[in-house]
């Protein structure tokens, strides 16, 4: 399970002193709106267990992204695509004492040389909930072309922007 490194970050698999940071992220409704809706401290421990699972399955997934010069968790990023998935998605979300770093555009740009050069991926895009301001903001600096909104799965409504 590959791990990659930029300037400011690592991102690396996933281990059980991440799940408090996930949980306090999952605990706020404001924070985690976007991503499912808060949790409890079980329910995010589930959640990094389905991220790990999805992992040995897929030979992919949710990166644990820390800051190298703290070694502070910082948040989630990386590829899904579980069953009815309608195709590989690039998806983020960083702890709000983190954001208005550039972190979530640092990783995410490693995601998406990850999916074409390493995973040789046909295509990558995002779903984003329309009011999800700040997540079709960084698809925009990203590169990324809005496309279409779709029904996604059980999520309701979700932008397609496409990165490749």
């Amino acid at each position: 399970m590959n791990e990659i490194e930029t300037a400011r970050l690592k991102l690396r698999q996933w281990k059980n002193d991440d799940i408090d940071a996930y949980a306090r992220y999952f605990a706020d409704e404001k924070d985690s709106k976007y991503f499912g809706g808060s949790k409890n401290s079980d329910d995010a421990w589930r959640h990094v267990a389905m991220i790990i699972g999805h992992w040995h399955l897929k030979g992919f997934g949710y990166w644990a992204v820390d800051e190298k010069e703290s070694g502070d968790f910082v948040g989630c990023v990386g590829l899904w695509k579980s069953l009815n998935w309608p195709e590989l998605e690039l998806g983020y979300w960083i702890a709000r004492e983190k954001q208005r770093r550039g972190y979530a555009k640092e990783a995410a740009e490693a995601c998406i040389t990850y999916a074409r050069e390493v995973m040789k991926a046909e295509s990558l895009v995002s779903y984003i909930d329309p009011n999800n301001q700040p997540s079709i903001g960084l698809a925009g600096v990203l590169g990324a072309i809005y496309e279409e909104t779709i029904e996604l799965v059980e999520q309701g409504p979700h932008r397609v922007y496409r990165h490749f």
